[in-house]
């Protein structure tokens, strides 16, 4: 992690000029790009049930998103977001989890409201654009393909992409480089805690919607620049 970008962790120390004049825009996936809640709890419920537990209600698994099928895997089993499960039952539920989730990945996940429009609104703006994500590759290209959203992207950086994921702050630095940007120039629009303190650890720019999947909580709590009702909003606060 770079020492001069932990010096710019936290921007509501300074006055926020809108429009920000930026270079490019990375969007996070569930719960942001995608509604994907139905089809993880219903992989998660489909787990316990294998498991001989009972199931639970989709708005309690959607509770648990926000830190990675590991971490959904864990709070389906103990019904709560910090226990830890026996970890035999863990490595028994995990590959489960896995399997049914590949086998009904897109059955009922769909872009969220105006998602598309603002994909294709900043296109045409001429903004550079990349998909990060905490989901494994293997879930992340298929929804991608599956919902017509993976042309838009220059980029795409799945959970086992890199060594570090977010709240990491170097998905979004490796983005910068890609880019050849400073972090400055570059925008996450995202849902979740782990979104906010990626974001500010590496000094861009951070866009919370309010519709995600943050562990329960509302956005407005979180350390960002703006809370947006979805990324065509998100357009109209943006410049190149």
């Amino acid at each position: 992690m770079n020492p001069d970008n932990l010096q710019r962790t936290d921007r509501r120390t300074t006055e926020i000029q809108f429009p920000l004049q930026i270079k490019a825009v990375v969007i996070d996936l569930d719960g942001t790009l995608l509604d994907t809640a139905m089809d993880l709890a219903s992989a998660a419920n489909k787990m316990l049930t294998e498991l001989g537990k009972p199931e639970l209600p989709v708005a309690t698994i959607q509770s648990f998103i926000g830190k990675g099928i590991q971490r959904l895997v864990k709070r389906s089993l103990t019904n709560s977001l910090d226990e830890e499960p026996d970890p035999e039952l863990f490595n028994k539920a995990l590959p489960i989890y896995q399997r049914n989730y590949h086998e009904n990945l897109y059955t009922h996940t769909r872009p969220f409201p105006e998602v598309v429009e603002g994909l294709d609104t900043l296109k045409k703006d001429g903004f550079r654009l990349a998909c990060i994500t905490n989901k494994a590759e293997a879930f992340t290209l298929p929804l991608l393909r599956a919902t017509n959203l993976l042309h838009y992207f220059e980029m795409v950086l799945s959970g086992d992409t890199l060594p570090k994921k977010k709240p990491d702050p170097l998905p979004l630095l490796h983005a910068c480089n890609h880019f050849q940007i400073k972090p400055y120039e570059l925008l996450l629009i995202g849902d979740s805690l782990n979104d906010a303190m990626a974001a500010r650890a590496a000094g861009c720019h951070i866009f919370c919607v309010p519709y995600g999947y943050n562990e329960g909580r509302g956005v407005n709590e979180l350390n960002c620049d703006a809370v947006v009702s979805s990324l065509l909003e998100a357009t109209k606060l943006i410049k190149k």
